[in-house]
């Protein structure tokens, strides 16, 4: 790929807290968000409500299979406005904590999986915990 085409690609961000996974595409020429999925949305509310009832008290609000279902959310959204590839700030993915990289590595294969090419996590899977 060459330079020019591939700073045309969507970027895709994780924001990532103890209470939620937020992941929002911006268009690469205006910086404007195109898409974006999150664990705070409808479906998940029962899912949240149970952890913060439990005791002793869990300390992320999310997990793997969460991760994993927001990125089949966000690649269908992608895919229903004709996005089908974006890129991601691969430093900021591995400065994150091992235990949220494991965590969201899920996450970007479901995006895969609906069909949208993610430039960049490839170099996550070769991260040799």
């Amino acid at each position: 790929m060459s330079a020019s085409s591939h700073q045309q690609q969507h970027l895709l961000r994780l924001v990532l807290s103890c209470r939620k996974i937020t992941a929002q595409v911006t268009n690469p020429t205006t910086s404007s968000i195109v898409a974006m999925a999150s664990s705070s949305e409808q479906e998940f509310v029962t899912h949240y409500r149970a952890k913060l009832a439990r005791f002793p008290r869990f300390h992320n609000f999310w997990d793997a299979k969460t991760a994993s279902r927001v990125g089949e959310k966000l690649g269908f959204r992608l895919r229903e406005i004709g996005v089908s590839g974006v890129d991601i700030d691969l430093r900021e993915e591995l400065s994150r904590p091992i235990h949220h990289r494991r965590m969201v590595i899920p996450f970007f294969d479901s995006v895969k999986r609906s069909g949208v090419v993610v430039a960049g996590a490839e170099k996550l899977d070769e991260r040799g915990f």
